[in-house]
């Protein structure tokens, strides 16, 4: 666990509500549609794909999912241009199956607890490797925390 300065990446993403239990259904979906859209025109990926956690609201998650990508693109209708924030974060790594991530953020909580961080109210991880091609306990997930001054 680290406090690193990270810049801005500009995105390409779909913004949704859904409950926790219906989540990777749904992302699975939401990547094969924004990474054909991209495929269609051209854009190249700049990075591994992500979500980004505006709440955490376990029944009514508002979630956005997408891939980071070099600059300004425009999306259509169903996929949009965004941007995860740069700045100070509070970063880890974890490995391990999804299904176990909340102990990394129980960690996180804890650590900005006893360092008195402020956060802002969003979170983002970025997800390393292919769950369909490897193993739960070998995932990879950074985990990031943007703070606030």
């Amino acid at each position: 666990m680290e406090i690193r300065e990270v810049k801005e990446q500009r995105t390409l993403a779909m913004r949704f509500t859904t409950p926790v239990s219906k989540l990777s259904a749904i992302m699975g979906q939401h990547y094969g549609e924004i990474a054909a859209f991209m495929q269609q025109k051209g854009i190249p990926f700049a990075g591994a794909p992500f979500a980004l956690y505006h709440n955490m609201d376990m029944e009514a998650l508002d979630v956005e999912i997408g891939f980071p990508v070099q600059k300004a693109v425009e999306g259509d209708d169903r996929i949009q241009a965004g941007t995860l924030p740069g700045g100070r974060v509070l970063y880890t790594l974890y490995t391990g199956p999804y299904s176990e991530i909340e102990k990394p953020y129980g960690e996180l909580m804890d650590y900005i607890q006893k360092h008195k961080l402020k956060t802002a109210s969003v979170s983002y991880e970025y997800y390393l490797n292919d769950p369909a091609t490897t193993p739960e306990k070998e995932l990879r997930t950074e985990i990031y925390f943007p703070l606030e001054d």
